[in-house]
Formats: structure tokens, C-alpha cells, sequence
């Protein structure tokens, strides 16, 4: 079958929003369906893709009754792995009230977001954090955080101009509630 969307996961995950995704060292992912992990597999590969032909897990006949995805979608409102989850669902139900063309172009515009923050406030160490940032946070918040952090650190040293960014996000997070870090289990 002809994947085309790699860089979208069939569960429903961004792919571009992920730290692994965003690396140039040899271990970068290039997506949940790009040649490479086909070859690995997870579980919704062998069912949607080698099994089903679909693309994502929403399109298939089975998707309401799936206990697979249920439980996968389950835990991702709880709990995360390398990946934040936090959004999973609400993405999910997106997708099928407003098409995945929407929610496309909407990850892409976040996608552009998050290689800005990367490429202009990652001292090394932020990569995860500015990835959750861009999956949990909306797009005007992340946007109007962008513009705040670039006048404040105007001129300031790469640590430096990721601390202005950081306190800027947390400000946001802390006054919407975000979480912005991964949720790991055992540890909430």
C-alpha cells in the first residue's frame, strides 16, 4: 500500500512533534511509517498497515470496538513514553470532526514553531521540552511566546536566550495548566 503521511502516526501521533523526529544524529526516526520502521513494526503497523490496509487506526471499520487502540488511547491520557500522549485524544477527536487535512496543516504550522525554538533557543538541552511545548500549548500562545522571547533575549548568549524562552512558556503553562513535562508512570 502507498503510505502518505510517514511522518503521522497511525495511532494517532505526530511524528513532527517528537524529539526523535527533530535529530540529525544516525537514531533520528524519520516517522511512525517511514522504510525504517515498517521493518520494526509496532503493533498498529501489522494490524492497519499489513493487515488492513489503512493508514491510520480511525479509518478502519473496526476503529470503535478496537480494544488495541482503546487501551493505547487509555494510557495515553495518563501516562508518556519518549513521546507526549497529553493531546492524543483531543487530536484524535479533531481529526474526525474537522478532517485530517485540517489537523495537517495545523501540525505543520506547529512543526515551523517548533524548528524556530530549536534552531534559535535550544542550549542542548531543551529539545523534549520545546517538542511537549509545541504539542500541548495553542498555536497563538506559542506563537505570542516566540515573539516575547526574541525581543527579551535580543543580543543574549544561546543559555541565555533559552532561559527567556523557558520562563515564558512556564508563565503560560502555569497560568493554563499545561504539563511540560513527560508524564511518566509512577511519577505523577
Amino acid at each position: 500500500m502507498k503510505i502518505k503521511y510517514p511522518e503521522m502516526g497511525i495511532c494517532g501521533l505526530s511524528c513532527q512533534l517528537c524529539p526523535q523526529y527533530h535529530t540529525d544524529a544516525y537514531s533520528r526516526c524519520k516517522g511512525c511509517k517511514s522504510e525504517s520502521r515498517m521493518i520494526v513494526g509496532c503493533p498498529f503497523i501489522t494490524c492497519a498497515i499489513k493487515k488492513k490496509e489503512v493508514e491510520f487506526c480511525w479509518e478502519c471499520k473496526e476503529n470503535i470496538n478496537c480494544q488495541k487502540w482503546r487501551k493505547h488511547r487509555e494510557k495515553g491520557a495518563k501516562y508518556d513514553t519518549f513521546k507526549c500522549y497529553q493531546k492524543l485524544e483531543e487530536d484524535i477527536n479533531f481529526i474526525q470532526e474537522n478532517g485530517f487535512e485540517e489537523y495537517k496543516r495545523l501540525q505543520n504550522i506547529r512543526e515551523e514553531i517548533l524548528k524556530d525554538m530549536l534552531d534559535n533557543f535550544n542550549e542542548g538541552r531543551s529539545k523534549s521540552y520545546y517538542c511537549i511545548a509545541a504539542t500541548v500549548m495553542k498555536i497563538e500562545e506559542l506563537k505570542e511566546a516566540l515573539i516575547r522571547a526574541k525581543e527579551k533575549s535580543y543580543g543574549l548568549d544561546i543559555k541565555s536566550k533559552s532561559k527567556v524562552l523557558h520562563f515564558i512558556l512556564d508563565e503560560i503553562a502555569k497560568q493554563e495548566k499545561y504539563y511540560l513535562v513527560l508524564r511518566k508512570k509512577g511519577k505523577l
